[in-house]
Order: C-alpha cells, then sequence, then structure tokens
C-alpha cells in the first residue's frame, strides 16, 4: 500500500500530486510516529536531516511544520511540536456559502454556516447579459459582505489568540470577505495554504479542521 492509503494501519492521509514529481500527503499529527514506522518498513532503514528522511532504498520524505505551528529543525522535534494543540481560525467559502469556525485542537469551540443566492448561469447576450452581471456583482458583493460580519462575529472576539487563520475554498470569495477592513487584524494571521474543500457545510469545517493540523509531507518514491 501507498502512504496515501494507509487505513488499516490506523495512518488516515491524503494523497494529492506535487508540482515536480512525487505527491503531498497530510498526515494526522497523532498518526505520525506511525506513519514513520511504516516508511520504514516499506522503504528500508532511514536517516533524517533536518526535516527531510532518506530511506534505503532511495525514497524521500519532506516534512513542513503544520499551519500555525512554531518552526522546528528536526523530525523529532516536528513529532513533538504538531502534537500540541493550536487555536486554529477556520473559513471557507464558496461563492455564496461561507462556514467559520474557532478550533483549538481538535475541538470545534464556535462556528456558523451562511449562505447567500449569487446567479451561477450567464443569460444572453446584449442588454438581457449586461443587467444579468450588473445584478450578479451585486448579489457577490452582498454575499461578500454577509460573509465577512460572519468572520468578524465568529472569529474577531478570537484574533489576538489565534496560531494562524486556515481558509479553504474558491480564493477569489474568501479575498473577497477579507478585503473587509475590519478584518485586518485576521489577515496578518492568514495562512498561506487554501484547503481543498467542497460545499462549506458543518460537516466540512469538521473535516477541515483535521486538514489544517496535519503534517504536510512531499513524498518521492526512488
Amino acid at each position: 500500500m501507498g502512504e496515501g492509503t494507509d487505513h488499516d494501519r490506523g495512518v488516515t492521509v491524503k494523497g494529492r500530486p506535487a508540482a515536480g514529481g512525487g505527491r503531498w500527503v497530510d498526515v494526522a499529527p497523532d498518526r505520525l510516529p506511525r506513519w514513520l514506522e511504516n516508511f520504514a518498513v516499506r522503504h528500508g532503514a532511514y536517516r533524517s536531516e533536518g526535516l527531510t528522511v532518506t530511506a534505503a532504498d532511495g525514497a524521500v520524505a519532506r516534512f513542513e511544520t503544520p499551519i500555525g505551528a512554531d518552526p522546528v529543525d528536526s523530525v523529532d522535534d516536528l513529532v513533538r511540536t504538531a502534537a500540541r494543540p493550536r487555536r486554529l481560525g477556520l473559513l471557507l467559502a464558496r461563492k455564496a456559502a461561507v462556514a467559520v469556525g474557532v478550533a483549538d485542537g481538535s475541538r470545534l469551540l464556535a462556528s456558523k454556516v451562511d449562505t447567500h443566492y449569487v446567479q451561477g448561469r450567464t443569460a444572453a447576450g446584449g442588454w438581457s447579459q449586461q443587467r444579468f452581471a450588473r445584478r450578479r456583482a451585486n448579489q457577490a458583493k452582498a454575499a461578500a459582505a454577509g460573509g465577512a460580519d460572519v468572520v468578524a462575529r465568529v472569529l474577531l472576539p478570537h484574533a489576538d489568540g489565534l496560531a494562524a487563520l486556515v481558509t479553504g475554498g474558491d480564493r477569489a470569495a474568501i479575498d473577497a470577505i477579507l478585503s473587509a477592513p475590519h478584518l485586518s487584524p485576521l489577515v496578518l494571521v492568514r495562512a498561506a495554504r487554501v484547503l481543498e474543500v467542497p460545499e462549506p457545510r458543518h460537516a466540512v469545517l469538521l473535516a477541515a479542521i483535521d486538514q489544517a493540523r496535519a503534517v504536510p509531507v512531499l513524498v518521492r518514491d526512488p
């Protein structure tokens, strides 16, 4: 089995292609020691250099610190640091749907899911199309403003204690929401990575906590 499908060993990860070759997998913090053990079983004994491990058969795994965690210089330090609870803000947005939450470790402390109607299909050409475009732009603007209000209510009271703001979904929708001036404290702690998520719902928000806490690993096979 590859590292991306190892559910029966108690390690649940998700693989995605990496630019330049290999694949990214997300490893839950408490599963990281077991993941390393399985890596050695598959590829042979490994040596560590910084946050990179190289196995006997030439397989390489390069680890990144998870979102909001303090920087570390070794895999051993990463295992300890990744397992520590961090308070994260979550903002998931697609079109007119938004899900916002505050997580402390794996626990969701506060959340809100909201939707606004935005037309998604183009109309015929000419005057009708122009009128449609204006209507859709106004709807999108209202959705962004409504999303910003939700973010302010849920996240701003926790802004000082957030290790990071984790976003997911459609980048344009996220950027529109965070363009509100009063959300600038959250922009300062926004993580670079944008999670891939379906239409924001409460269940999707809960799943995003696991994604946000996970340790990203770039795996390149020999």
